[in-house]
């Protein structure tokens, strides 16, 4: 199972109001070891049956129990510590559903503006099937890869807002379906805006919406997306819950020469994530937890999906 086709959120609360990146100049970050259970239905889950009956069969589950790292390295400098360099997967995004390699600088002007310009090496990279539709043979496995690349503005001219965009190129390094119409190599862009609204003191509701548009080599696959989220931040002393739920819409551009009609999906995800700080009294260490559920309902039963994920673990912050 790809861990990183699944998107869940660590939970992080980010002060409304930030002076500097960093408390000190000089190198800092934080290291998490998670273990937990993961499931997964999908007709494209490469880990899940090689062999198909029918196109229009419901697709095959896998689950099982997995450890896997998240953590980052920074380093921050000049006077005012509002300039940063740092690699890894970084709390902020890990909050709204990213678990991906980063590398990127970072800026932050006195008014608490930051621009952020980043590369993501590996969130184009897996493992999909060569033909996701071929009926009474084991499927083949082939790499899909690509480059990303993104943009951020936050807290625009000292604003709650926020503006995050990325392009992204994705190559199917043998894609042997049968029809042009569905060839998946494919450039896409991605827009999401959001506002941070403070309830209190300790808790703050963090709106989202969300446009992604993908245009592949065929136009079945190409699709446009439109969408909504909403986190609930809480702190509460030593302990930070975070709750979201999201919701979107993709319609494709083209009927597909399998099914005689135009693919739509609809997808639901719910996320509950927690963490508990100062855990046994160290100073650097939370424990954390987090479980997530995500359905993807489509007009043609094949690209029906589910996932699911429940972990815990510990983290250093250093």
């Amino acid at each position: 199972m790809n861990l990183r086709n699944f998107s869940f959120i660590l939970c992080v609360i980010t002060p409304s109001a930030m002076a500097q990146l960093a408390d000190k100049e000089g190198i800092s970050g934080e290291i998490a070891l998670t273990t937990g259970f993961v499931s997964s239905t999908s007709n494209f889950n490469t880990e899940g049956e090689d062999t198909i009956t029918s196109v229009h069969q419901k697709g095959s589950s896998d689950n099982g129990f997995m450890a896997f790292p998240l953590g980052n390295i920074a380093y921050t400098f000049s006077e005012e510590l509002n300039q940063q360099v740092y690699a890894g997967t970084t709390r902020q995004d890990v909050a709204t559903g990213t678990v991906v390699l980063e590398v990127g600088y970072k800026y932050q002007f006195e008014s608490r503006m930051a621009i952020d310009v980043s590369i993501l090496p590996t969130i184009m990279s897996s493992k999909t099937w060569a033909n996701p539709y071929l009926v009474g043979s084991a499927r083949k496995e082939t790499d899909a890869s690509g480059n990303a690349f993104r943009f951020k503005v936050e807290n625009i001219a000292g604003s709650n807002f926020t503006v995050d965009s990325a392009y992204a190129t994705k190559d199917i390094e043998n894609d042997d379906v049968q029809y042009d119409e569905l060839k998946r190599d494919a450039d896409t862009i991605y827009l999401k805006g959001q506002y941070r609204l403070p309830l209190s003191r300790t808790s703050f509701v963090l709106p989202s919406v969300i446009y992604q548009s993908s245009s592949a080599d065929g136009k079945a696959s190409s699709y446009d997306q439109y969408g909504a989220e909403v986190s609930f931040f809480k702190i509460m002393e030593r302990h930070q819950l975070v709750l979201t739920a999201g919701y979107n819409q993709r319609n494709f551009g083209a009927d597909s020469p399998i099914y005689g009609k135009t693919r739509k999906d609809d997808k639901l995800s719910l996320f509950a994530a927690y963490e508990y700080t100062k855990f046994m009294d160290w100073q650097d260490w939370s424990f954390i937890s987090f479980a997530g559920y995500s359905s993807t309902d489509s007009n043609i039963t094949f690209y029906d999906e589910s996932e699911y994920i429940v972990t815990v673990g510990l983290n250093y912050k250093f």
